[in-house]
């Protein structure tokens, strides 16, 4: 049986990332550590890592195509799904499946990012992101701020982030 490692962040849907940056970074005293837009699923994130170290990763649509507005329109705001580091995610896979928890959307592409998903139907009401990868989570970027994030200056290019090429 595969072990979990550290749970990664708790992530939430929000209509306003700004409301709910200032939230966990101003008010609480997180320590904004990446984000950026997904352009492929129309979301805009942002992490921050909470003291004693609880990250929260917010997430909020970018336009109404995007899932995760269908989502909030249905839910309303709130628990997203939970993120878990393992060392071995193909292992884990078929012992998920073959007790009953089928998982789906697994992506071995990215060998800096595996993942698969357990749906809330089989996990108790939760989405459950599995993952395996190699990348510190928990350090913030050196170069992307919040401000930057909010702005749509950054963008996920695979399990990294960076700033968009200005082309004007």
């Amino acid at each position: 049986m595969s072990n979990a490692g550290a749970i990664d962040h708790v992530a939430i849907a929000v209509r306003s990332l700004e409301d709910a940056g200032r939230l966990f970074g101003e008010v609480l005293g997180g320590t904004f550590v990446d984000g950026g837009d997904d352009e492929k699923l129309q979301i805009r994130t942002a992490q921050f890592l909470l003291p004693p170290g609880v990250k929260i990763e917010l997430m909020q649509p970018i336009d109404e195509t995007s899932y995760l507005h269908a989502f909030i329109e249905k839910h309303g705001e709130g628990f997203h799904h939970m993120t878990t580091f393992f060392e071995d995610l193909a292992a884990l896979v078929p012992e998920l499946d073959d007790a009953g928890f089928s998982t789906v959307d697994s992506d071995f592409a990215d060998s800096g990012w595996y993942e698969t998903f357990v749906r809330p139907s089989a996990g108790f009401g939760t989405l459950m992101q599995m993952v395996q990868t190699d990348k510190d989570w928990t350090t913030p970027h050196d170069h992307i701020t919040f401000g930057d994030v909010i702005a749509g200056r950054a963008i996920w290019d695979g399990p990294a982030t960076k700033l968009r090429v200005n082309n004007g």
